[in-house]
């Protein structure tokens, strides 16, 4: 619309004040320049409102779900697309899962809301005027308030290795759930300068490795925590330190678990 209404314009005027053919072509030339800087203006405010939101989002975003009485620390990472949109991951730090896809990435106003069809779950959330916080709820079966701000999961220095313990390496053993799936468990014990950590996979549920909070040992009995999680696993030493016969519980329900030493785990 923009040009047609510049044409029209200097069409007009040539013919009340005929003009040199010189001044003719200048006088296009300028219309076409002024038209073209029209159309670039009329995008860039297409674009700008777009950018604006793509700015407003996009970087690095850390929330904590608190679902009956575990806490698990949520990283949202948002990336302007060329195409204007968003993409985006998500980590379960206390789980050990990251690079989560999230497969839509909708901002509305301040509304954003997120499809994470990996996890079965949506998140609904109000962006402030300022773009340093979200608040919202994360549903995943009920809703659960979950609220982001700018920031980063620190990452945490890797612990000093040191001498094996008598119990390092990996633990292998099998539980029933209340509802009767059975599952494999799988810890790793290392030994460090500070003393003893571990891991815990469901290889049955997933491949990611959750990081225990605390690991304590008094003779021959051992406790593993994972607070993230709501986990906590009591167990017993045998004489041979070959098994552990134990609890697995997990918000406040036990299950009987037993592991043993095992050079292959999760086979």
């Amino acid at each position: 619309m923009a040009s047609l209404v510049l044409f029209l314009k200097s069409t007009a005027t040539a013919r009340r004040n005929p003009i040199p053919p010189f001044a003719q072509i200048g006088r296009s030339m300028k219309s076409a320049i002024i038209c073209k800087l029209a159309v670039l203006s009329l995008a860039a405010l297409a674009l700008s409102p777009l950018s604006r939101a793509q700015s407003q989002i996009a970087g690095d975003w850390i929330g904590t779900i608190n679902a009956g009485g575990a806490q698990l620390r949520l990283a949202l990472h948002i990336t302007a697309a060329k195409d204007g949109g968003f993409t985006a991951t998500l980590d379960s730090v206390d789980q050990g899962a990251n690079g989560i896809p999230v497969t839509s990435v909708t901002l509305k106003d301040s509304k954003l809301s997120l499809i994470v069809d990996a996890a079965h779950a949506t998140y609904d959330g109000t962006v402030n005027k300022d773009a340093t916080e979200i608040d919202g709820a994360w549903s995943q079966g009920a809703p659960l308030e979950l609220n982001f701000k700018r920031g980063s999961v620190p990452v945490a220095a890797a612990p000093k290795p040191a001498v094996p313990s008598d119990i390092d390496g990996s633990w292998q053993g099998e539980l029933t759930t209340p509802e009767g799936t059975k599952l494999r468990i799988v810890f790793k014990v290392v030994n460090t300068q500070d003393g003893l950590t571990a891991q815990m996979q469901s290889p049955d549920q997933s491949e990611a490795w959750v990081t225990a909070s605390s690991v304590a040992r008094s003779g021959g009995s051992l406790t593993i925590s994972f607070a993230g999680v709501g986990i906590v696993y009591d167990g017993k030493l045998d004489a041979g330190l070959s098994s552990i016969d134990g609890t697995l519980s997990q918000m406040g329900q036990p299950v009987p678990l037993v592991v043993k030493r095992v050079k292959d785990p999760a086979k």
